[in-house]
């Protein structure tokens, strides 16, 4: 089965340093350079997703600033696509389906950020869509979040949109997994 790498929003502003860090992000920007390494050295497909906010009142990924750029460990080689997006689904007004069409990709490998936005929004888009998904887990971070006045974790709102995820939506496994089932 042809698969193709997402690697989403992996991008500066959600690093130290950025206007929306993440917890784990370091950790999961290595997991998923290793994949991209991967990747590459077989010849496989890699799509850079990455979102520029177009919102009047964003605080983050603006238009032209060194956040909204790929970060470093993972940055696009002549050659990747760059697929750039305004809403968390990266299908979603994006040259994306159309270039998953054209090189008969039927499995898409997804990384990123953040897990329970835009993470989640593509994986669904792409079950509904027909891919066979598989999330790297431990290649995605994401952030606390609250609701009616409780706090969730980031670790607790991360394994509860990947556990969402499994069984329908996405394979989820490790990038140590992935890497050994698929040698």
């Amino acid at each position: 089965m042809r698969k193709a790498l997402l690697l989403i929003d992996l991008q500066n502003d959600y690093f130290p340093g950025g206007k929306m860090t993440l917890d784990d992000a370091n950790e999961a920007v290595q997991n998923a350079r290793l994949l991209l390494g991967r990747f590459r050295n077989e010849f496989w497909p890699v799509f850079h997703i990455r979102h520029v906010a177009m919102k009047p009142d964003a605080t983050f990924f603006l238009p032209g600033t060194a956040g909204s750029r790929i970060h470093p460990n993972v940055g696009p080689l002549t050659g990747e696509d760059v697929i750039t997006k305004n809403y968390p689904n990266a299908f979603r007004d994006t040259a994306l389906l159309n270039l998953l069409k054209k090189i008969d990709i039927q499995e898409l490998i997804i990384c990123g950020m953040m897990t329970h936005m835009c993470i989640d929004s593509t994986t669904r888009a792409a079950k509904d869509l027909g891919y066979n998904c598989t999330v790297i887990g431990d290649a995605c971070a994401t952030k606390a979040l609250a609701l009616n006045g409780l706090v969730i974790s980031s670790k607790h709102v991360h394994l509860s949109s990947l556990a969402a995820l499994n069984s329908y939506y996405a394979r989820v496994c490790t990038t140590e997994e992935f890497l050994n089932y698929n040698q």
